[in-house]
């Protein structure tokens, strides 16, 4: 049976996803077959946890996912695994702020940890305090009954001075310091403005991942931590999927569209669906025998002149949703726009297939968890049906346009947040990212 623990942190930018790929790096050297997975919604880390493994990494989200599909893809993750690590999102406690919602719901790791009893090991930058990191650590250890704090990696020692004036302390309250790693601006990993640079553009990633993994195998007491790994517990569910928006789907795969989740692709394939995948950077056009197309989200705003001069794409994408339906995720719904504006404040012709426009140059992040009502009958399924998902972007929507509405919108909480996206025809898209249908 395998066994699994959480890696996850008082806050973001603490050095999970570094102690992730050296841990799992270091432990699959050893032999052991390591499955990790991503707690909330992320489509970035996943991309680094894949190469350090070898094998594709799930989203596990407590508040988007029905307890089904949760346990379901639980089940996904660990099959043929020795070990799994569910690397967390932001703060271990850090979720949707949802009222009433049912206890272990809310989208954090905790709910995680509480669910399926798995320990907890902190990583914890520990720059510019020292003993003051224990009593941190110890406000962790009695936060929520149910979520067990087994041990702590000190992130970003200054020093050997620096980690030894810790030690201590640690042991005072009971907490075992299951490794370190020093203060190197080497170990961080390259970001832009939704993360970290995606996996596939890290030109040295493999070279990176094996210092990693040597720094984990020398710094980490590998064996202690194999060992609180606690075993998975085995579930048999029903995994609620979202209905393939055609029997063979088109979707676009390249630098400028990377973010769909493995979940929503896997759950197609096993209603039937066949699914190509084409290149829009290489001025390709969705496969002619496909039914329905959809462009996911990414960087299009980084590649706005080449999206512009693929005109095979563009021109092959508009015969398409003449007949067939067409949807855009977020970056994908900027595309389908009539341009896109980027940082430079250059503006870009884009697929005109939808008439808002776009711009990076004027910049709101928006993010979070949303709900959404479809407004008509769609890609994603009939009139009326809810959807969870999320958005999390910096483009701004510069003109409107005039086409009819995609969806109702919602927060966590079920504030409405008003009508979003766009449809015209047959095509659609929106900046809601898709994760489940919604109980």
């Amino acid at each position: 049976m395998a066994k699994g623990l959480i890696l996850a942190a008082p806050r973001s930018g603490s050095g999970k996803t570094t102690v992730t790929l050296g841990l799992a790096a270091a432990l699959k050297a050893r032999g052991l077959v390591v499955a990790v997975a991503k707690s909330g919604p992320d489509y970035i880390d996943p991309a680094f946890h894949a190469a350090a493994t070898g094998r594709p990494v799930l989203n596990l989200d407590s508040w988007a996912m029905p307890a089904g599909l949760l346990d379901g893809l639980l089940a996904e993750a660990v099959n043929g695994a020795d070990i799994l690590i569910i690397e967390a999102s932001m703060g271990l406690f850090d979720g949707a702020d949802v009222g009433n919602a049912p206890a272990g719901a809310s989208g954090r790791a905790a709910d995680l940890a509480a669910r399926y009893s798995l320990p907890v090991v902190l990583v914890t930058d520990v720059s510019g305090q020292s003993q003051t990191a224990a009593a941190v650590a110890r406000g962790f250890m009695g936060f929520e009954p149910g979520v067990d704090i087994a041990g702590i990696i000190l992130n970003r020692c200054g020093s050997p001075k620096h980690e030894a004036g810790i030690r201590p302390a640690m042991a005072a309250i009971g907490l075992p310091v299951l490794g370190s790693l020093p203060r190197d601006a080497k170990l961080t990993l390259p970001e832009r403005h939704l993360g970290l640079v995606q996996a596939q553009e890290t030109g040295d990633l493999a070279a990176r991942i094996d210092a990693l993994a040597t720094l984990a195998e020398t710094r980490f007491d590998l064996d202690a931590i194999i060992g609180l790994a606690r075993p998975i517990p085995a579930v048999i569910s029903d995994m609620p999927a979202i209905r393939p928006p055609g029997q063979r789907i088109a979707v676009a795969k390249d630098a400028a569209f990377t973010f769909v989740y493995p979940h929503l692709l896997a759950g197609w394939r096993a209603q039937g669906a066949d699914i190509s995948f084409f290149s829009p950077l290489a001025d390709e056009a969705p496969d002619e025998r496909a039914s329905a197309c959809w462009l996911p989200g990414g960087y299009p705003e980084l590649h706005g002149a080449a999206l512009a001069a693929a005109t095979r794409f563009k021109t092959g994408l508009r015969a398409f949703a003449q007949t067939r339906p067409v949807h855009g995720e977020c970056g994908g719904y900027m595309v389908l726009g009539a341009t896109v504006t980027d940082a430079a404040g250059q503006t870009h012709e884009m697929v005109r297939l939808l008439n808002h426009a776009t711009s990076f140059a004027v910049r709101k992040m928006h993010l979070g968890y949303r709900r959404a009502r479809l407004l008509s009958d769609n890609p994603l399924g009939p009139q009326g049906m809810r959807l969870r998902g999320h958005e999390f972007h910096y483009a701004t929507v510069s003109d409107p346009g005039d086409d009819s509405p995609f969806v109702e919108l919602a927060d966590a909480k079920g504030s409405a947040l008003g009508a979003a996206g766009s449809c015209r025809g047959q095509v659609t898209g929106s900046f809601f990212h898709l994760i489940a249908p919604e109980e």
